[in-house]
């Protein structure tokens, strides 16, 4: 692998952007490169859009550089995605990816297309962020950056529970530490802490949920009305599916929030087997093996059916 000196060179201009919606992992790399060019390019002009980031993450070092904005008509040098699996999930963002001299994509998804110019995809990492902490020459992180890059490798591990982890993500954390971060408080504030309408929503959640195949499967719904009355927001569902996922004997979990009338995003999860990036290519989607989601339109009586018999082919 290369590093991102190499990237840079020859480059005045450099935008960097992740996926809609952006989480831990897409945040903290992010943030983690731009915190990079800041610190030891400073003669290079650099922007990081991305959508409106969760305030759990609004602590890190240049969160309040964000850009949101799209209606900026320039033209850079380099384009850096990181942890987007393709053109579309860049959202806004794209314009500047489509017009730019050179880009470069940074990501760890199975389902990545290769979309850029450049593509350095490796889906055996645990996360982006891991992929950008073996980009930065070791001499060269700051506890700015590490703070950035520990925070989206433990959201995209479950604070190193999931399969994805690897020795190199501990080995990566183990540096990472030894930088000074506060690790507790970052796992406690970004990843633990729920608010109280959070908790209550998660427990409706628990309560509507439905097993299937004989219990190795288990589903829930919320809608917009649910998330009306009890006043959260989509990016409070977090770690929804992750619970249901743990429920004794569940080889795999399915979670759909309303986005609009009929329409709902899904997510899955899944234990050891069950390849869940596999079903979310099948519905327009994409992930990992073991955390992927999609988007569907109809009836959820419908919709989940047909999700759960995609679960059995594999079961």
């Amino acid at each position: 692998m290369t590093n991102l000196d190499v990237f840079l060179e020859k480059a005045e201009t450099v935008a960097i952007a992740g996926h809609i919606k952006p989480d831990g992992d897409c945040v903290g790399s992010c943030l983690a490169t731009y915190n990079y060019i800041k610190t030891y390019y400073p003669q290079i002009e650099v922007d990081l859009y991305l959508e409106p980031i969760p305030n759990i993450f609004k602590f890190l070092s240049r969160a309040e550089k964000i850009i949101s904005d799209y209606s900026s008509d320039k033209v850079y040098d380099l384009f850096i995605s990181q942890d987007c699996g393709d053109e579309g999930r860049l959202g806004n963002a794209v314009k500047y990816f489509d017009t730019a001299k050179k880009t470069i994509c940074i990501d760890h998804h199975i389902s990545n297309r290769s979309f850029a110019q450049e593509n350095y995809i490796f889906p055996e990492a645990s996360s982006t962020s891991e992929l950008i902490f073996e980009l930065i020459p070791r001499e060269r992180l700051t506890k700015e950056i590490a703070e950035c890059i520990y925070t989206g490798i433990i959201h995209d591990t479950g604070v190193f529970q999931y399969s994805c982890t690897s020795p190199k993500t501990m080995e990566a954390a183990g540096v990472l530490m030894s930088l000074g971060i506060d690790f507790p408080k970052i796992v406690d504030e970004t990843f633990f802490t729920k608010t109280y309408n959070q908790n209550r929503i998660m427990g409706l959640a628990l309560l509507k949920s439905k097993l299937h195949l004989g219990g190795k499967c288990i589903s829930s719904v919320i809608t917009l009305a649910e998330m009306e009355e009890y006043e959260v927001l989509p990016k409070h569902l977090e770690g929804i599916v992750s619970q249901l996922r743990v429920t004794k004997d569940v080889e795999t979990a399915i979670f759909l929030y309303e986005t609009e009338p009929g329409k709902y995003k899904v997510s899955t999860r899944s234990a050891s087997y069950v390849d869940v990036a596999e079903i979310a290519v099948k519905f327009g989607g994409g992930g990992h093996k073991r955390a992927a989601g999609f988007s569907m339109e109809g009836d959820t009586e419908q919709i989940v059916p047909l999700i759960v018999a995609e679960v059995e082919k594999q079961i």
